[in-house]
């Protein structure tokens, strides 16, 4: 018997909104279809190989582990069960001009402590200080934002409480992230370090807003490394869908949305290769920046949107043997001329001569240890931010040449250098990154938060047409791979709220691993 398409739920982009989404609306007892353009699930979640060895070549961090954790139970699951996690005793390790060195851990007062032996008693005053207030900024924003619905500053202010004014001005609505940090920090090093936290979001910490040093808070209650990478948490989160019932369509990208002329609402979608899904709902887990080709309608000119994208990267894997200052699992070598870097990405719109670069050495552990029986090179994740202007211009052999010096450069400068394996390295760029996700000119957080109203202009869950839901990166909460998922969540939700189920039900996985058959009982509003 055909399945109608009132029953059937399709969901373009297998990244980890569209997984998380899968996943609730399966556990609830609806049919779920997953349209992916990529040949597996994951989205930015991806991996790549170098020498014969596999690397994760996207997010590198999990945080807010609550937040997989009710997913996974959503599944009938217990992540710990599911994964091997480890929190990382050392957050990031931090490098300067010189070799000058700063780790942030997980215990507060070794911050403290290390602070203190880097730069003095009153900065490390200033970063407890620091610490609190960005301890209160996630408590105000947690359940009125974070895990909301998009609110708009009305709204939030009322969630927040209009009778609590304290907690209003707690978060810094005005302030610009730099600015806030030069009330608790004197050393612009320390500026440096933790104005980084708007990179998180693809923003520059001279624009972004000052609610961003929340993202302190959500290191500090946990850094999580995955046994086997972050992509194994998407191949995890995959087979869960899998065993719910999901239905996974690889390699043929949906090419239009559907919409039903007379009930202007959506009606199915289809691929490159002809494919057609009929479909009452549909949640869209890719940059709202593509959706306007979809849903035929003629997209806004690049040009005037341009400098509202978020960072690009360019991003190489390689094998190397480092020497010279030790590496932690997360290390940051910071530039020289923190502003001119930014400056060049946003107002320029050119590869910063001196960037700060990331790298995540992906043989060590949560204890930047490398494992006894490790021998020769390590898998060395290098990152530098570039503007995302991948639709606009090739990279050539001669750019990405100068950009990798650049990179060298800087971590000699900062004490490291790598010595380099024979295996070629595996380098994306902005342009690639466009390729891989369209719309965005390689955008990798959607658009940037730049300005105190950025974080309410994101799109929230419900879409343009009615039977379409967003989800991901690009929309409300944000960027970031607990973001991401909480955006599913809310898509799922609003679905199921939007059609409850009457006559479904579905075998789902329960903790412990047996199957059982659950019941789906719902009362459409209509009745």
């Amino acid at each position: 018997m055909p399945v109608s398409p009132e029953d059937t739920v399709g969901v373009i982009g297998a990244g980890m909104a569209g997984l998380a989404a899968s996943i609730r609306l399966a556990a609830a007892g609806y049919r779920v279809v997953v349209c992916e353009a990529q040949t597996e699930a994951g989205g930015k979640m991806r991996r790549v190989e170098v020498g014969g060895r596999g690397f994760d070549a996207g997010p590198t961090v999990l945080t807010m582990k609550w937040v997989f954790d009710a997913l996974f139970a959503a599944a009938g699951r217990l992540i710990d069960d599911e994964l091997v996690l480890a929190a990382s005793p050392v957050i990031a390790r931090h490098y300067w001009q010189g070799g000058a060195c700063l780790d942030l851990h997980a215990d507060l007062e070794e911050t403290v402590r290390a602070v203190d032996d880097f730069a003095g008693r009153r900065e490390a005053d200033g970063y407890r200080r620091f610490a609190a207030d960005s301890r209160r900024t996630f408590a105000v924003l947690k359940d009125s934002f974070i895990d909301a619905s998009r609110p708009n500053p009305v709204s939030l202010s009322r969630r927040i409480g209009l009778g609590r004014p304290e907690d209003l001005l707690a978060i810094k609505p005005f302030s610009t992230l730099w600015s806030a940090l030069g009330s608790y920090f004197a050393d612009v090093r320390l500026r440096q370090l933790f104005g980084r936290y708007a990179t998180y979001c693809g923003s520059s910490p001279y624009l972004s807003p000052a609610t961003l040093m929340l993202v302190a808070h959500v290191e500090q209650e946990g850094v999580w490394t995955v046994q086997g990478g972050i992509r194994t948490l998407a191949d995890r989160l995959t087979s869960l869908a899998v065993g719910l019932g999901v239905e996974f369509r690889y390699g043929d990208p949906v090419s239009e949305i559907l919409i039903d002329p007379s009930r202007r609402n959506v009606s199915g979608l289809l691929t490159r290769a002809g494919r057609s899904l009929a479909a009452r709902q549909i949640i869209f887990n890719g940059d709202v920046a593509a959706l306007p080709r979809l849903i035929d309608v003629t997209p806004p000119d690049p040009a005037k949107t341009r400098p509202q994208r978020s960072l690009s990267a360019l991003v190489s894997c390689r094998l190397a043997e480092p020497a010279g200052v030790p590496l932690a699992h997360h290390t940051v070598f910071f530039s020289s001329d923190y502003e001119r870097e930014f400056e060049a990405i946003f107002k320029r719109r050119e590869a910063p001569e001196d960037p700060t670069v990331y790298l995540c050495a992906q043989d060590r552990d949560a204890r930047g240890l490398l494992p006894q029986s490790h021998a020769g090179p390590e898998r060395i994740y290098a990152l530098m931010n570039q503007p995302a202007d991948g639709d606009r211009r090739r990279f050539n052999e001669s750019e990405v040449g100068a950009c990798l010096k650049n990179m060298e450069q800087r971590l000699m400068l900062n004490g490291l250098t790598l010595l380099n394996d024979p295996a070629p390295a595996n380098i994306t760029t902005p342009d690639r990154f466009a390729s891989l996700y369209p719309a965005t000119g390689g955008a990798l957080y959607g658009m940037a938060s730049h300005g105190w109203m950025a974080s309410f202009a994101r799109p929230g869950s419900q879409g343009p047409v009615p039977g379409l839901y967003l989800a991901g990166g690009s929309v409300h909460p944000g960027p970031g791979l607990p973001m991401a998922a909480l955006s599913g969540k809310r898509a799922a939700e609003r679905l199921m709220v939007d059609r409850p189920l009457t006559r479904r039900s579905v075998q789902v996985a329960t903790t412990g691993g047996m199957l059982m058959e659950r019941a789906t009982v719902g009362v459409s509003p209509s009745r």
